[in-house]
């Protein structure tokens, strides 16, 4: 088979990504390892979707449902239960229900998102028992497969998806003890916090960590202590919570394994660098979403992927966008996004500072602007006029506190 572009992933970002493509009369091949599209916006029944890319307040699915709808009018080719095996030289494997596939692509948009972090990879001691879940499978269970986790739980974790799931798991009628962050500010966003846990009344236990799980074949307590500065567990600060269910909400990576030896990574986001038309450092291969930089909204997951499917598609024809201007994170700059800057488009930065601030200048090239009560935790998403980084031979971004 060949095809002008290829999406590899059919969540937000993807699906944006083939549906721009499309628009710009590229032949599109949508892949999806699911049975079907939408990734992870299935099963997030919430509200609080779309308000920026739609201009309405939708529920996951029905963000999900408008692109499908659109991709089903422009005749999109989709491979759903389609597992990628390998990328390289312009050639894709693919293994569907209906055997093996060689895709012969111009270019390719990788748009794979991100996986949780897992329980293994935190290292607490203690027993293993059942009743350990990451926010995700959490969910499934209850939005997807009608099921409880438990009865009494505790929350690992105070990001959006955390915060989330504390209300979640209350409003079907489980027992949310509080919500554990180490960090001494709540790590998802202010209207969530109110939301999720004020609203019903969840503690929110900031500085504090899980030190230990006890329980035999089902969890029975988990052990919480006070940290320092540096997150070390404070002796004599122990907190026993009697609970059959842990829910780990503790961060996502960038999946990046099926191209990581083809591309150059993000050294401050962990997923794929790119520029700001979504192409990576292989010209043919261009990438958004959640596998480039872990986004606060998916809105903003929507407008990348467009981009990346818009320039791919351009590609596909001819065109060569050969001119990149490398950007930097400068002080007080945690992550920045993207990692270069094509001059064919406008600049859009996505930036995490590294410490909360009641006022802070971001300051690129010549273009300064001045933000309040910035927080690690709340994505700023900037655009940066021409004008002020003409000349330049690298972007440094940077965030100087101020009175």
């Amino acid at each position: 088979m060949k095809v002008d572009v290829m999406v590899i992933g059919a969540g937000a970002a993807g699906m944006a990504a083939a549906l721009k493509a499309k628009e710009e009369g590229a032949e599109v091949l949508l892949v999806e390892r699911d049975e079907r599209t939408g990734g992870i916006l299935n099963q997030c029944i919430h509200n609080g979707f779309g308000l920026h890319y739609f201009k309405q307040e939708l529920t996951g699915p029905e963000y999900a449902e408008r692109f499908q709808e659109k991709m089903e009018k422009l005749g999109i080719k989709v491979l759903t239960n389609a597992y990628v095996k390998s990328v390289g030289n312009k050639e894709v494997i693919v293994v569907t229900e209906n055997g093996i596939e060689e895709v012969r692509v111009k270019a390719l948009v990788y748009a794979t998102g991100a996986r949780e972090r897992p329980f293994g990879n935190l290292m607490i001691p203690g027993d293993r028992p059942s009743g350990i879940f990451t926010a995700g499978v959490a969910q499934r269970l209850i939005n997807i497969e009608n099921r409880l986790p438990g009865k009494r739980a505790l929350i690992l974790g105070s990001g959006d998806i955390g915060l989330i799931m504390a209300r979640r798991l209350t409003l079907e009628g489980m027992e949310v003890v509080g919500v554990v962050e180490r960090l001494p500010y709540a790590g998802g966003l202010l209207r969530n916090v109110i939301q999720c846990l004020e609203d019903y009344n969840i503690p929110l236990y900031l500085s504090s960590t899980v030190v230990e799980v006890r329980g035999r074949e089902r969890l029975e307590e988990v052990v919480v202590a006070k940290v320092d500065e540096q997150y070390r567990p404070i002796p004599g600060t122990e907190k026993i919570f009697k609970v059959d269910t842990l829910v780990l909400s503790v961060g996502l990576i960038p999946q990046v394994e099926l191209i990581e030896n083809l591309v150059i990574k993000n050294l401050t986001s962990k997923g794929i660098a790119t520029s700001n038309i979504g192409q990576t450092s292989e010209d043919w291969i261009f990438s958004a979403g959640n596998c480039t930089v872990i986004f606060d909204l998916v809105d903003y997951v929507s407008y990348e992927g467009e981009t990346a499917g818009r320039y791919a598609a351009m590609l596909a024809k001819g065109e060569i966008f050969d001119h990149r201007i490398p950007v930097k994170p400068g002080k007080n700059v945690m992550v920045v996004h993207p990692t270069w800057y094509s001059p064919v488009d406008n600049l859009t930065l996505y930036l995490r500072v590294k410490k909360p601030m009641e006022r802070g200048r971001l300051m690129v090239g010549t273009y300064e602007k001045v933000f309040e009560d910035i927080v690690p935790s709340e994505m700023l998403r900037v655009k940066i006029p021409e004008k002020n980084i003409t000349g330049l031979d690298e972007i440094v971004v940077s965030v100087e506190e101020v009175d």
